[in-house]
């Protein structure tokens, strides 16, 4: 707890501990954001896992509209207007990204592992919301995993270089290349106009506060990255 505290504090952005591995972003009035980790849930926020617009997800680039709870299937980003209904994705070293219109009210989760991020998955979430224009949305880039620790094949840096990203300011060569999830995001988002973006910073797989596949295998927890509307 003390190391979350520590990260929470050299942050630019305003965050809040509830309690235990639980992250509230600082947010307008209007609505809420939140990501939790290790040994902690959704319950700590008053939420209950069957309330929640909840994807099975298979690291695609599909996005949903949703109007109620439930677990839509194939499905890796999820957006709603409703207030009161959180939509979530869940994640153990993969990029979470949470956005919101305080235009529209409109807000969306987003599940981005590299292959979601190749394919350009919150671009896509991003049109499904149809902003009146890009700076409109705002996003917040939860924990995930570093560049220091996403060691890649050559053939997922290629994969990301056939798609146009700029390998310059995302990869760097060690022993093998490494990946910077967070940065590729970053510049998805920019090229769709967004200008308010949050990098909260934490690596899953360096930090105890959060689960990761790469340090505990796939059989491991999942951290949960939610946002809702609230209700009047």
């Amino acid at each position: 707890m003390s190391d979350m505290l520590e990260s929470i504090s050299n942050k630019e952005f305003p965050l809040k501990v509830v309690r235990g591995a639980v992250v509230v972003y600082d947010t307008p009035s209007w609505l809420k954001a939140f990501t939790t980790g290790r040994d902690s849930g959704v319950e700590a926020l008053g939420l209950r896992l069957e309330d929640l617009a909840l994807p099975r997800q298979v690291h695609s680039d599909h996005v949903c509209w949703m109007k109620e709870a439930g677990r839509p299937e194939c499905t890796d980003a999820v957006i709603t207007d409703k207030p009161g209904l959180c939509v979530c994705v869940k994640t153990a070293d993969c990029i979470p990204i949470l956005l919101y219109d305080p235009r529209q009210h409109i807000v969306a989760a987003v599940h981005a592992g590299w292959r979601g991020t190749v394919a350009r998955i919150v671009q896509k979430t991003i049109r499904q919301m149809e902003p009146l224009c890009g700076d409109d949305i705002h996003a917040i880039i939860g924990p995930g995993i570093s560049l220091e620790w996403f060691e890649v094949g050559d053939e997922v840096y290629e994969a990301f270089r056939a798609e146009g990203f700029p390998m310059e300011r995302i990869a760097k060569k060690a022993a093998r290349w490494h990946i910077d999830l967070w940065e590729a995001n970053r510049w998805l988002l920019e090229q769709m106009g967004v200008v308010d973006i949050f990098i909260e910073g934490t690596c899953t797989r360096a930090s105890m506060d959060f689960y990761s596949a790469r340090r505990e295998t796939i059989n491991t927890g999942r951290n949960y990255n939610g946002i809702f509307i609230k209700t009047p």
